[in-house]
């Protein structure tokens, strides 16, 4: 598996030469969400959907 680093050069090398930096921290932040995502996945922090809906309807009130 790479390094932060290598992760972190591949996933900037695909994006546009024009991109801003802020839609440069968008992309690194959007894969680290998915590595961390996949993470608590294959570790079993997970919840149901039915939980995860109960969560979001307490945070409206």
């Amino acid at each position: 598996m790479a390094n932060a680093k290598q992760l972190m050069v591949e996933i900037l090398s695909r994006q546009p030469d024009d991109s801003t930096y802020d839609a440069l921290l968008r992309e690194l932040a959007y894969a680290r969400m998915i590595h961390r995502g996949l993470r608590d996945s294959d570790a079993g922090r997970t919840m149901s959907e039915e939980e995860a809906r109960k969560r979001v309807e307490s945070w409206r009130r």
